[in-house]
């Protein structure tokens, strides 16, 4: 008797978020500053999504009118058109695609400002590029009609973490978290079995212009082994002279 079929290989990375027809989410990033656009769009387009870039307000609004994004990344701070006219023109015109603030401000005032311009959320460069995609998914699925049946949750293994209620838990143990190391195990769990370099995740856990050692991501490393690895055989490894992965034990 011939042997039954192998299952077919599954893919451990978690479901990108997709529309309701199940095309990719269109994010639009609104910024001048080159090095920054093109990092959140490849960050974006890790994630599955369809990402674009304009520099500046005038193509911003063109691309809106033209790709018509899901969701829209918007620095305040740009020559001619500022990220705060163009958002008051998006919303003159009935618009009411979701808006992730990008600005050098951090006072008090100018969050009012932005928010009550029409904006959905606001985070202050230098910034936390996990942090960033966090929210963006976030919005997405509070304002944007997402395809049935995607979870929240990711999965490796015998562990598990919920991006929305920020829970984590191994075999059933809950797992206590600071907001780093959530944001470090979170992007290790979206990458599985990937071995990503201190650089990237220097990049992605703490900020795009991070002036720190590399050392802190060996520091947070094993602060993760100490909590996640205490409960079951190791799942973070180290790949010597190339970085981090977690896949299951």
């Amino acid at each position: 008797m011939a042997p039954p079929p192998a299952d077919p290989p599954t893919d451990p990375r978690p479901t990108p978020l997709a529309r309701p027809d199940g095309s990719p989410i269109r994010a639009l990033v609104v910024d001048d500053e080159e090095y920054l656009s093109s990092l959140l769009r490849m960050a974006l387009r890790h994630e599955g999504w369809d990402a674009r870039t304009a520099a500046n307000g005038q193509e911003a609004l063109n691309l809106v009118r033209d790709f018509g994004p899901d969701v829209v990344v918007l620095d305040v701070m740009m020559p001619g058109l500022d990220g705060l006219e163009v958002l008051r023109r998006l919303r003159a015109a009935e618009n009411d695609v979701p808006v992730l603030f990008l600005t050098a401000k951090d006072g008090v005032e100018d969050r009012i400002t932005g928010l009550s311009a029409g904006g959905d959320d606001y985070v202050t460069k230098p910034f936390n590029l996990e942090e960033v995609l966090a929210r963006l998914r976030g919005m997405v699925r509070r304002h944007v009609g997402t395809a049935a049946g995607q979870d929240p949750c990711l999965r490796v293994g015998d562990l598990v973490l919920d991006e929305e209620s920020y829970e984590v838990e191994r075999a059933g143990v809950p797992i206590a978290l600071t907001a780093k190391e959530f944001e470090l195990l979170r992007c290790l769990m979206r990458n599985p079995r990937r071995v990503l370099s201190k650089a990237q995740l220097l990049d992605r856990v703490w900020s795009y212009d991070f002036g720190g050692r590399s050392s802190v991501v060996e520091l947070y490393i094993s602060y993760l082994r100490k909590k996640v690895d205490s409960i079951g055989e190791p799942m973070i490894h180290t790949v010597r002279g190339v970085g981090y992965t977690i896949r299951p034990a």
